[in-house]
């Protein structure tokens, strides 16, 4: 269990919790301390509602017992699947020789702007 401490006004906290770094800025004297519990908490959150990101860092403004919070967002990175032979793939690593060469003898489509 993580000791409590006295809070001044206007201190501000760095840490890193889970490979996160988290900036905690208390406004105002006797702000009530943030946990490693309550900041993985915050992390999870920002991960489950920001799909196709994920958290690379937190800020926190603790005012007494109210908590904003920002988050530092980064892609997550996502791979491509197309239809290629009849198959939806992802890449040709898994193709034999055959599939390879059908694919390569495709057409090409491209779409035009229409300017």
């Amino acid at each position: 269990m993580e000791e409590l401490k006295n809070i001044a006004a206007n201190e501000t906290e760095q840490r890193t919790v889970d490979g996160v770094p988290v900036q905690i800025n208390y406004v105002c004297a006797g702000s009530a301390p943030v946990s490693d519990a309550e900041i993985r908490a915050y992390i999870s959150r920002g991960n489950e509602q920001h799909h196709g990101s994920s958290v690379s860092g937190l800020n926190l403004q603790v005012e007494g017992e109210d908590v904003g919070i920002s988050y530092d967002l980064t892609p997550l990175p996502f791979e491509r699947i197309r239809r290629i032979t009849g198959y939806l793939v992802g890449t040709l690593d898994r193709f034999n020789d055959g599939k390879r060469a059908e694919e390569a003898d495709r057409v090409k489509h491209s779409v035009g702007c229409g300017c």
